[in-house]
């Protein structure tokens, strides 16, 4: 991201089944960072959960519902940046 845009160096773009299961991502997200002494610096979309937004300046963690990561397709919006995929398991 860093080529492309000033305000942050990544995304992480991950979802969860449903709204539940995305709070529970974002909140450990959240718990394992906070051990290492990072926080948010502001946190967008948790109390509906179809796409929650963590903002730690130089990484921006987005974690959608399968729904909500269709509608908003940052991966297409963003598809000249290079990327990487992981999966669970």
């Amino acid at each position: 991201m860093r080529d492309v845009v000033s305000y942050t160096d990544h995304f992480v773009i991950c979802s969860g089944r449903n709204p539940r299961q995305a709070q529970a991502i974002a909140d450990q997200v959240a718990e394992t960072l906070k051990r290492d002494r990072l926080t948010p610096r502001r946190v967008e979309g948790h109390r509906q959960g179809d796409w929650i937004l963590l903002d730690y300046l130089d990484v921006v963690v987005h974690v959608f519902t399968p729904e909500a990561r269709a509608f908003y397709r940052l991966e297409a919006l963003w598809g000249q940046v290079p990327s990487e995929t992981y999966a669970a398991g």
